[in-house]
């Protein structure tokens, strides 16, 4: 069984001015459930994009088209399965945000605990059956890593969902969820030419946008699992 996760974020991670940030995407069980999702939201996309005279070349991204187009887009990933994780930045240990490197060790852990709670609560639905689960693909938009992050991301997914993680300071080893993967791989994509990173940023702006109006995430959406952090 192969699993395919296309990712890409919201907001801005600066918490001098801004309360939330968000990553948010969606995850495919099979890569023939993953093409007909992309063609369905391919047509999506033509669709907002004439009826708002975009060019056909230009990205339909949740920053340059309306709220209603947004809402559309949104509906045509219905039924499809996507997650988030929600991070309150002012929570965050001081300490987090005194270098890059610390910055981006916390947002490398906040998505894989995102994508690793989406699993365990797709395992607890009987919709995958971790030890059929060989190869984990991950996409991700490429603005989303600084490049001499990308090494760090590669890998720490890796360790999460191969390997295992080993916790120093309780003594407490945690094995993989998915004991007989293969193989953990990692794209960073341009999103003008990867119709689901696109997708991917849609959910991420509806989830954005439910933690700035409600102070808090309470959408009751289906099939969208987000998580909180701290």
């Amino acid at each position: 069984m192969d699993i395919f996760i296309y990712s890409d974020e919201s907001g801005v991670f600066d918490v001098c001015h801004n309360r939330y940030f968000v990553f948010g995407g969606l995850i495919f069980l099979s890569k023939e459930e993953r093409d007909i999702c992309a063609r369905k939201y391919s047509k999506a996309e033509k669709d907002v994009k004439a009826g708002i005279g975009m060019a056909t070349g230009e990205e339909a991204k949740a920053s340059n088209i309306t709220n209603a187009s947004k809402g559309k887009l949104f509906r045509a990933l219905n039924h499809q399965i996507r997650f988030g994780v929600i991070i309150e930045e002012d929570k965050i240990h001081q300490n987090i945000w005194l270098s890059k490197k610390d910055k981006q060790r916390y947002l490398d852990y906040a998505y894989k605990i995102a994508v690793k709670r989406c699993f365990e609560n797709l395992i607890r639905q009987n919709r995958i059956d971790p030890t059929r689960v060989k190869h984990v693909h991950f996409f991700v938009d490429e603005h989303t890593t600084a490049t001499n992050g990308r090494y760090e991301l590669r890998e720490s997914l890796e360790q999460e969902f191969k390997w295992g993680t080993f916790n120093y300071s309780w003594n407490v080893f945690y094995p993989p969820i998915f004991p007989d993967v293969q193989t953990v791989t990692l794209d960073f994509c341009n999103s003008s030419k990867k119709t689901l990173v696109r997708a991917a940023d849609i959910v991420a702006n509806r989830i954005y946008y439910y933690a700035k109006s409600t102070e808090g995430y309470s959408a009751d959406e289906e099939d969208l699992f987000v998580i909180r952090l701290p």
